[in-house]
């Protein structure tokens, strides 16, 4: 039996305006995907407060698996705060 191939993905994390490679397993949800993501590039703050997008469109259920969701190899997503500070 082998195991399941990695599905590499880049994710980049608008506050920090950074971009992290990963190799993740096609199982991984999209949650654990951003809370991943955040930890690496130190963003501080709770996962909750952010949202993923995939080509161009939130992504709804963060409990979907990324295959669920239609990531495909080599995709990129973006983190984002849910709600933006407006400039002044």
């Amino acid at each position: 039996m082998t195991a399941p191939a990695l599905l590499p993905v880049r994710v980049l994390v608008h506050d920090a305006w950074d971009q992290v490679a990963l190799e993740v397993p096609p199982a991984t949800t999209v949650r654990e995907l951003k809370g991943l993501a955040l930890s690496r590039i130190r963003v501080a703050g709770p996962p909750d407060a952010y949202e993923m997008k995939l080509r161009g469109a939130r992504v709804l259920d963060e409990g979907a698996t990324l295959a669920a969701a239609g990531v495909v190899p080599n995709a990129q997503l973006i983190v984002l705060r849910r709600r933006r500070a407006p400039v002044r």
